[in-house]
């Protein structure tokens, strides 16, 4: 690779384990990406309480992605995913989701769910490549984006 490719090649994100540090740029990224963002007091929250697993892409310094999820018995739920828009198509979500099933199935849980927007294609061509299959409906589920219904997925992790 020549130097003036290396000089505008973009870096693979790093996935590693969030922290209570990673409170305010994850609470940053949840309110860029939806409706009803979560407070940095939420995002602390959540990443200290020990049934939820939470992962993240940083770029340099930079979060750009997260996925969290909390644990029951022997199941979770996704409660969140969110990319970055710069970042976005460039298969961090799909890096980060491999690594939360992995380290879900390493702590021997044996089912995860999540619920999706109906209309979030992109969304669910990550899950269903990704082993998740339909298993319910909820009608108006995010009223919020005008009354729009959530499809809930279940993966099987063993």
């Amino acid at each position: 690779m020549s130097w003036f490719s290396r000089l505008f090649a973009r870096a693979e994100p790093t996935l590693s384990t969030a922290t209570t540090r990673d409170a305010a740029s994850l609470a940053a990224l949840h309110t860029a990406s939806f409706n009803r963002g979560w407070s940095e007091q939420e995002f602390e929250q959540l990443l200290t309480d020990r049934n939820v697993i939470t992962d993240r892409a940083a770029s340099g310094r930079r979060n750009v992605g997260f996925i969290l999820s909390r644990r029951a018995a022997d199941e979770a739920e996704i409660l969140s995913v969110a990319v970055a828009r710069a970042s976005q198509g460039r298969g961090v979500a799909r890096r980060l989701l491999d690594l939360h099933l992995r380290r879900l199935a390493g702590l021997g849980l044996r089912a995860v769910f999540l619920e999706v927007d109906e209309d979030n294609i992109p969304a669910r061509r990550l899950y269903a490549r990704a082993g998740f299959r339909e298993v319910g409906r909820r009608p108006g589920y995010y009223a919020q984006s005008g009354g729009k219904g959530a499809l809930v997925l279940r993966r099987d992790l063993v």
